[in-house]
């Protein structure tokens, strides 16, 4: 690259002055030979090459180049060396005195002052060394433009960078000066202040964000981190955490840059952190039954709106999925899905779970406060579980934010608005509460805008079998057992039996008798006392258990044979009827492979 060429204008001003005041010519070449700059004969070959652009010729200009010296040619027309045209005869010039161009420890060009009469002549001769250091300034003034110019570029380039830089930053980014005028202003912050850039930039800060902490940093040169602020406009409430540091030079405070998040923002990230983040859907809730089949069809089809939703049912039969099902096929379904168990959180700290609280709130409180899980949820849905057991105090509270769609912190008169859609379940009968005055009829009415009732377990038998087999296989991934399936007096017991803690209950069953169980096969054995206890009676010294259920007319040994004749056709179809099959079934029932191969006799299965 030509650094010469770069301030090529310069050059020529500076070559003219020198002209003008010395009045001699002058020209400068850069390190290609080419003519940067010149007076008289030379500004007519501006861009051309001086000595047939050879620096290895051994002429004036390229001795210059590669040795980095000064020379003083005293009679150019008689020198074979100064330039090609000494040997045609067709030089003009009667002497030069030049000098070389260095920046950053390069000769870059040479500047060189020509006399074409004997006045000029004289005048070089008779100034060598004043005008060899007048060169050597001259050159210097031209490297300075070339250094100047380039710190620009760099400049303009670091500029660029910072603001490519400013401007892929996803949160807010606003810088100050010591005068408290906005300075920097990158988009995501035009964006969450919801005003130009270009107006911005010049303001005072104090224009859009009175009173701002960051007027305080440039006054004391203390920043501050994880800063929850919040400011109003008549476009919109701006709720944000901010951390400020101030800018310093020489230790003085000349500014201040502050970065910031939205509060919301923070909030889903607290719940893409915390929370539960596996969606669930209605194919999930496994069931048959007319009864769950036309409460799942209600669900779906709420599912898409905003209003409040009141599930209610016994404990255990799946209302917590239900709630979650409507979530993930809402349009708030990228939104979070925040539980609170009503039931579960002491009464003193209910509140402030809900609905968060300020710096000294209370004892114990953190400095910074905390947000409230209607906070958190904004922009998403809130569950409610156990609603029953909300104090009364607190349904006040609860009601507020229903009708105002706004949340006040503990210890704060601030009001946050907040866009929640609130599902909330109950085992509780809420109307008989209302009639106790235990429950606000007015909060029942705001939940209960659409209520959907989720059967127990007792009223959809059909169900149980399906259940049974999704649980058994959800069971088998995790619990290292052969247990392959259910003796036929286990899904009878479980068809009997009332199930008071419904599918939760039936899960339990299931997974604590794949625990017990040694063989193949779930049998009564391993299924819990209280099952058992609960349909068959008990009778002798021994208690002994029979089915009441299974008054049937065979024998007991009829009975038996048909069991040993299922279990032993459900191994044969899960292992097949090679020789190595039936060895390892034989292995499998404890029992000699000539004894396995009596029983396929007896059973005609043999040749099955």
């Amino acid at each position: 690259m030509s650094y010469l060429k770069d301030i090529q204008a310069t050059a020529q001003q500076v070559a003219e002055a020198i002209s003008v005041a010395l009045r001699i010519e002058t020209e400068i070449v850069d390190d290609t030979m080419t003519i940067i700059a010149g007076t008289g004969k030379y500004k007519e070959r501006i861009n051309t090459k001086e000595e047939g652009g050879q620096v290895e010729a051994g002429y004036l200009y390229g001795r210059v180049l590669c040795t980095n010296q000064p020379y003083f040619v005293e009679d150019a027309r008689s020198d074979p060396s100064y330039d090609p045209s000494v040997l045609s005869g067709q030089t003009e010039e009667m002497a030069e005195l030049c000098a070389p161009i260095n920046y950053e420890g390069k000769v870059i060009g040479v500047i060189g002052l020509v006399a074409f009469d004997e006045a000029q002549h004289q005048f070089l001769l008779g100034h060598k060394l004043p005008l060899f250091t007048f060169l050597q300034r001259m050159s210097e003034l031209l490297t300075g433009k070339i250094a100047g110019l380039h710190a620009i570029q760099n400049w303009k380039k670091t500029n660029q960078q910072l603001e490519v830089l400013i401007e892929s930053i996803h949160e807010g980014i606003i810088a100050i000066d010591e005068n408290g005028i906005i300075t920097t202003c990158n988009e995501t912050a035009q964006g969450f202040i919801q005003n130009r850039k270009e107006t911005l930039i010049g303001s005072p800060i104090e224009s859009i964000w009175p009173n701002s902490p960051m007027l305080e940093v440039l006054r004391t040169g203390v920043g501050y981190m994880e800063k929850e602020e919040r400011y109003s406009s008549p476009r919109q409430e701006m709720h944000f955490i901010s951390t400020a540091r101030p800018i310093l030079i020489d230790e003085k405070v000349v500014g201040v840059v502050a970065s910031f998040r939205k509060m919301a923002d923070m909030r889903r990230l607290a719940y893409a952190l915390t929370g539960e983040t596996k969606d669930l859907f209605f194919s999930e809730i496994k069931g048959r039954s007319r009864s769950l089949s036309l409460v799942l069809k209600q669900a779906e089809q709420v599912a898409r709106g905003t209003s409040n939703i009141l599930i209610t049912g016994e404990s255990g039969t799946g209302k917590g999925m239900l709630a979650a099902a409507i979530h993930s096929s809402s349009n708030r379904k990228n939104g979070p899905f925040i539980i609170v168990n009503c039931g579960a959180i002491p009464e003193t700290l209910l509140e402030s779970e809900l609905f968060g609280y300020v710096e000294g709130a209370f004892t114990g409180a953190k400095k910074e406060g905390k947000a409230g899980k209607f906070e958190l949820a904004d922009g998403g849905t809130i569950f409610l579980d156990e609603i029953g057991d909300l104090p009364l105090h607190l349904q006040v509270k609860l009601l507020h934010v229903l009708q105002n769609k706004q949340v006040e912190r503990v210890g704060s008169h601030q009001l946050m608005p907040v866009n929640v859609r609130v599902i909330s379940a109950t085992n509780k009968s809420l109307e008989e509460m209302v009639q106790s005055k235990e429950f606000r009829s007015d909060l029942f009415f705001r939940l209960n805008v659409i209520p959907l009732h989720m059967p127990p377990l007792r009223e959809r038998v059909e169900d149980i079998p399906l259940l049974m087999e999704y649980f058994l296989t959800k069971y088998r991934q995790t619990i290292e057992n052969q247990v392959t399936d259910f003796l036929p007096e286990v899904r009878e017991l479980f068809t009997q039996y009332h199930w008071p803690g419904n599918v939760r209950e039936l899960e339990n069953a299931i997974e604590y008798a794949m625990n017990m169980e040694a063989s193949g096969f779930i049998g009564l054995d391993s299924v819990p006392q209280r099952i058992k206890q609960a349909v068959l009676p008990r009778h002798d010294s021994e208690q002994e258990t029979t089915f009441t259920a299974y008054e049937l007319e065979t024998s007991l040994k009829e009975q038996l044979r048909q069991f040993e004749q299922q279990i032993i056709i459900r191994m044969l179809e899960k292992h097949g009827h090679s020789l190595e099959a039936k060895r390892l079934i034989a292995e499998r029932l404890d029992i000699g492979l000539a004894t396995l191969y009596r029983k396929l006799e007896s059973y005609q299965l043999l040749n099955s």
